[in-house]
């Protein structure tokens, strides 16, 4: 059993750590909201038709309902606006933001109606954590020249707290008993919503298959096959069969991951800059994780990236 845990744990690991470089390769010739809405269509109805054969029940209308508001600010808001700022800025770049989840969470939990309050530790991992992201993002004076735009890096930020409120609102959610059934709602439900976006910015209108190369194809299939089914399916078998403790680790791995494959496969920059960024970040991401009050509040976030 304990081989087979770390096999599934570096699979998650590996597999989603890589999404973002996937997605920096798919939309170098497919626009960002339209790969999205095409691989979550694919791998939503897959996940969905197989959960169903395999027995899951129908689900209800309430079950529908959850699913949309989660496939919209999961994968619209989350995974679609990560696409768009991966044309301005490296994927290891988007990582890192995308890295701030569980801090958003730490403070959507506090200002909800309900909520629960930060830890002390909590609060100085936020307070570290957010210094990080201005070194990564703000004014030279911060850490040397940045060299990628601070619009897209401020989308990516947006996506990270819409990803945030959609885990929050999941968390009490009426949902089916199947996590992979209810992954393929959610999919399936924001890939509509991805495809509205992408119609109404002109994305489709112009998009043209004969210019897609090669290599964004390549990106599109691995998004689909293993960042959207192999990913979830592994992180869904952990979850029933690894300690949460262990399993989470995959929050601060991923951005590593990502980091070095961005430069490693595509030539992005390890600047001084970004190196020392991902190290205050992904620091605080393990402090406010191990910081959290006891009980069920969680701040892992759904990963869908």
């Amino acid at each position: 059993m304990k081989t087979k845990i770390w096999v599934a744990l570096l699979a998650v690991y590996l597999v989603w750590g890589s999404t973002y470089l996937g997605i920096r390769f798919a939309i170098e010739t497919i626009p960002p909201f339209l790969q999205a809405a095409i691989r979550f269509l694919i791998s939503g109805t897959f996940l969905f038709a197989w959960r169903r054969m395999a027995g899951d029940p129908v689900p209800t209308r309430g079950q529908w309902r959850s699913a949309i508001i989660v496939g919209g600010l999961l994968l619209v808001g989350g995974n679609g606006l990560i696409s768009l700022s991966e044309t301005k800025i490296p994927s290891g770049v988007a990582a890192l933001l995308v890295a701030t989840i569980p801090m958003f969470m730490v403070l959507v939990e506090a200002l909800r109606p309900g909520g629960v309050r930060p830890t002390l530790g909590q609060v100085v991992g936020l307070l570290i954590g957010f210094s990080g992201v201005i070194v990564l993002i703000g004014p030279a004076e911060f850490g040397g020249v940045r060299e990628f735009s601070l619009i897209s890096g401020g989308i990516a930020l947006f996506a990270a707290f819409l990803w945030s409120l959609g885990s929050i609102y999941n968390r009490n959610a009426d949902l089916p008993k199947s996590t992979l059934l209810f992954t393929g709602m959610e999919m399936l439900m924001g890939s509509i919503g991805l495809f509205i976006v992408s119609g109404l910015k002109g994305e489709i209108s112009q998009f043209q298959i004969a210019a897609v190369s090669t290599r964004s194809l390549l990106g599109l299939l691995y998004l689909i096959t293993f960042g959207s089914l192999i990913g979830f399916t592994s992180y869904a078998w952990l979850l029933r069969n690894a300690p949460v403790s262990l399993v989470s680790t995959y929050a601060y791995v991923n951005p590593i991951v990502a980091v070095l494959l961005g430069n490693l496969f595509a030539q992005e920059k390890l600047s001084p800059r970004i190196l020392l960024a991902a190290l205050i970040i992904v620091g605080s991401v393990v402090l406010v994780n191990l910081a959290k009050k006891p009980g069920p509040l969680s701040i892992e976030p759904e990963e869908v990236v």
